[in-house]
């Protein structure tokens, strides 16, 4: 069907569920827990119905073919009536002020590359210049042969509260858009790295901000940290590689039920479902791998 499919399993583990629920995008125990999924594909059912497709033919594709597809969905849905709407629903954004400071911190620690969101003013908003200095920095990690880890992490209050709003809908079409997106994906990188990739995130980690670090090898969280996928509210699907990363950590299923709720998950939860692969007190220093 190319809508959500959605479906009710009291007791998933019993034989008769455990062997029909796979084929649902998403799988809920009680109504209560589908009444937000379907108050988020009817808010956005474009979006929903292009997510969840895109989801099922994950298993299918590679990671570069999986980032690919979903650049397209993305620049799709970019001229699409939702987004539209939920851009003209929006006061017009403030542009960032102007800063001498690059927005990512590049240290050398011995054999560890330290990379630092550092926009603490705009809660590290993934900008088109702090994805373009990602991308330098893990293209330099991975020519590098004496860089042995990466560590990823952010300055301020959170790692990332996700893709800079200020510049959503400035692409001039999709074409340039999806051609954008693929020629300086910070996801193609960051996969080819995951096994040397340590994250240490907290605070708000929200679209790219969850995105990016769920391809780390060791993903660590500070109790702090909460997640979420807000994109499909905006009539559009997560575009940071989020429709790859995520699904390889949690499964489709939970990534639909959190891209088409939008709401948020907190660390212990997190960590439950395999989002992050530990949890650590808030102040807690995490020693570089």
């Amino acid at each position: 069907m190319p809508c959500p499919t959605l479906a009710l399993a009291p007791d998933p583990a019993h034989p008769s569920a455990a062997r029909l629920t796979p084929a649902f995008d998403v799988v809920a125990s009680s109504p209560a827990e589908i009444e937000p999924v379907l108050r988020g594909v009817l808010r956005a059912p474009l979006a929903a119905s292009a997510l969840v497709q895109l989801l099922r033919g994950g298993p299918a594709r590679d990671v570069e073919a999986g980032l690919a597809a979903e650049s397209w969905v993305y620049s799709m849905l970019q001229a699409g009536p939702e987004f539209a709407a939920w851009l003209a629903s929006r006061p017009a954004p403030k542009p960032a002020a102007p800063s001498e400071r690059p927005p990512l911190r590049v240290e050398r620690a011995g054999r560890v590359l330290r990379l630092t969101f550092d926009r603490p003013a705009r809660r590290n908003a993934y900008s088109a210049a702090l994805r373009d200095a990602l991308c330098e920095a893990l293209v330099l990690a991975l020519r590098d042969s004496s860089i042995e880890a990466v560590r990823l992490e952010g300055a301020g209050p959170c790692f990332s509260a996700g893709g800079d709003l200020a510049e959503f809908g400035t692409h001039p079409d999709p074409a340039t858009a999806h051609a954008v997106r693929t020629a300086r994906s910070a996801a193609r990188w960051l996969a080819r790295l995951a096994p040397r990739l340590d994250a240490v995130v907290h605070g708000a980690c929200i679209g790219a901000g969850v995105e990016l670090p769920a391809w780390a090898a060791r993903l660590t969280a500070r109790e702090d940290a909460f997640f979420a996928l807000p994109e499909v509210g905006m009539g559009l699907v997560p575009g940071a590689g989020g429709t790859v990363s995520l699904p390889a950590r949690i499964g489709r299923q939970r990534t639909a039920w959190l891209a088409l709720t939008g709401a948020r998950i907190d660390a212990p939860t997190a960590r439950a479902w395999g989002l992050v692969d530990r949890v650590v007190p808030a102040g807690e220093a995490v020693p570089l791998p």
